[in-house]
């Protein structure tokens, strides 16, 4: 990681020359170093939330997918895959349209994406990653903080931006958006 130049703008072809054992993520062209090893918590949070969204999808026969992290998520405007400037690893992303799925990842924005915030960089959850799925029109991105048993769900709203957080804890059950009857109850899940 001390090989950043400052002014350099970085692509995919960039994010290939880490070693697997770096693990960044690139947003707008700057290369972010990902946090060390998540909590116990963290894992379970997401290996609870895995199960639960994917036997939902299972037992309902649904054609989306979904992945936890280290998954590969290309979000691209214009440019080619190869000039990528934004390469993230969401801790899940589900996959509704499968024709962006490809063995590197997901080219284009996951539906729905799910981040549990670290305590060694929250503001990449809550402002950095909530700008860059609003741009790229994530349908819903819940952020969910194991620090304070808060869950804030976004939803894109009528004018394609995210409408005012939903706010939750973990005492709540949480309604999936992207489906119409997924509830998410997270008092159930033991930490």
């Amino acid at each position: 990681m001390d090989n950043i130049a400052k002014n350099k703008l970085y692509t995919y072809a960039d994010y290939m020359s880490y070693s697997e054992s770096e693990r960044i993520e690139i947003i707008d062209g700057h290369i972010y170093a990902m946090s060390p090893a998540p909590s116990r918590i963290h894992q379970k949070l997401i290996s609870s939330l895995v199960i639960d969204i994917g036997n939902y999808i299972k037992s309902n026969r649904g054609f989306c997918e979904i992945y936890p992290a280290p998954f590969d998520v290309f979000l691209i405007d214009t440019e080619t895959l190869e000039s990528c400037r934004n390469i993230v690893q969401p801790d899940i992303s589900v996959i509704c349209d499968k024709n962006k799925l490809t063995d590197k990842g997901c080219v284009g924005a996951p539906d729905f994406i799910i981040e549990v915030v670290s305590p060694y960089n929250p503001s990449s959850d809550y402002v950095r990653k909530l700008s860059l799925y609003e741009h790229f029109k994530v349908r819903e991105y819940w952020i969910v903080n194991p620090l304070n048993s808060t869950i804030l769900v976004y939803r894109l709203d009528d004018t394609m931006y995210y409408a005012s957080p939903e706010a939750y804890t973990f005492k709540d059950k949480v309604k999936v958006g992207i489906y119409d009857n997924l509830e998410i109850s997270f008092a159930d899940i033991e930490l």
